[in-house]
């Protein structure tokens, strides 16, 4: 089952704001706002060296394993030298020993995949689930050009699919953050999903091409109609890469009340939420722990990392928190 409060109509029509007009930042993010979050994403790291606390470190599953080597020569064993460098084939070959030397990358490409389906134009709390993954893609993407890594991505939506080729430029992360806000504006409540709604697959299958090795990718996504395949990309992937996964959710998904009614609004169209009628709320139910069990279950089976975040929060603050940093004041909206 998909979240379909998103896509009921209520035979009025709405659109996305314009860029003229004011927009509610947890509704629809835009390029301005995105930008704001510049300086808070200062202390985030996405380095192999991380705090004690942080999900990213090696005892809560996984270690980021940072810029990969590059081969630059083959040459004879000297005195000092790892014996763990010594290429055996050739110092049998030749009878000589031999070691084979290699230099650090100078940087390790991130790709950043932001999922802007209709599935994540819901919340209940605080933040549409667009707007929290767009927002935490947009601190990842300041704090890794930051660092010093090139950055790019695939952000993609129900019929929009954009590719960021990783660079070293604020001109490549700019194009990601508009193509970001492109993507993000146009949700809204009355939107008719397409026959063949994007699934997160075919952006996997880019980026599996795309990072053979040594990459960081991040994705940030309710993992909406994920199947067997899913899996096996996101295995593929992690076998040479650093891979994060952010499941996105709202807090109405991590305990669904039951006997509840409620009206869901995007600001203009208003769908009533009734959980009430038993089997809407066992679907409800299933569908949210069975989505999360299998993001797991990548995690336990891959050994990848899991930074899960809620849109029921501020962005900047479950960031610092799940990357070890102490709790500041560091509001995303007014």
């Amino acid at each position: 089952m998909r979240d379909r409060a998103a896509y009921t109509r209520s035979g009025l029509s709405a659109s996305a704001p314009t860029r003229s007009e004011s927009r509610d930042t947890r509704v629809w993010v835009d390029i301005k706002h995105l930008r704001s979050l510049e300086n808070r994403a200062k202390a985030l790291r996405f380095l192999p060296k991380q705090p004690a606390g942080s999900v990213l470190n090696g005892r809560h599953a996984s270690r980021l394993r940072g810029r990969g080597l590059n081969f630059e020569e083959l040459r004879g064993y000297l005195p000092g030298d790892d014996p763990r460098t010594i290429d055996w084939k050739v110092t049998a070959r030749t009878g000589k020993a031999h070691v084979r030397v290699y230099s650090e990358e100078r940087d390790r490409p991130a790709l950043l995949i932001v999922d802007q389906r209709m599935s994540m134009f819901f919340g209940t709390k605080l933040n549409m689930k667009s707007v929290t993954a767009a927002e935490a893609a947009a601190l990842a993407a300041f704090r890794v050009l930051d660092q010093g890594d090139r950055v790019g991505g695939v952000v993609f939506s129900d019929d929009f699919l954009a590719e960021i080729h990783p660079k070293r430029s604020s001109s490549s992360r700019d194009q990601f953050l508009l193509a970001l806000e492109r993507a993000n504006v146009n949700l809204r409540a009355d939107q008719v999903r397409p026959d063949a709604p994007m699934m997160l697959n075919r952006p996997l299958e880019m980026v599996a091409r795309a990072a053979r090795r040594n990459h960081l990718v991040v994705v940030f996504s309710d993992f909406d109609g994920i199947d067997e395949r899913t899996g096996n990309l996101i295995g593929n992937i992690a076998r040479q890469n650093d891979v994060i996964l952010c499941p996105v959710t709202d807090p109405i998904s991590e305990d669904i009340p039951k006997g509840l009614k409620m009206v869901v609004t995007d600001g203009e169209l208003q769908v009533e939420l009734d959980t009430t009628r038993k089997d809407t709320h066992k679907r409800l139910e299933e569908f949210a722990s069975g989505r999360l069990a299998d993001v797991l279950s990548w995690q336990r089976k891959y050994g990848l990392s899991i930074m899960p975040l809620s849109a029921g929060e501020d962005t900047v603050v479950q960031m610092r928190k799940l990357t070890g940093l102490g709790p500041r004041n560091t509001g995303t909206h007014p």
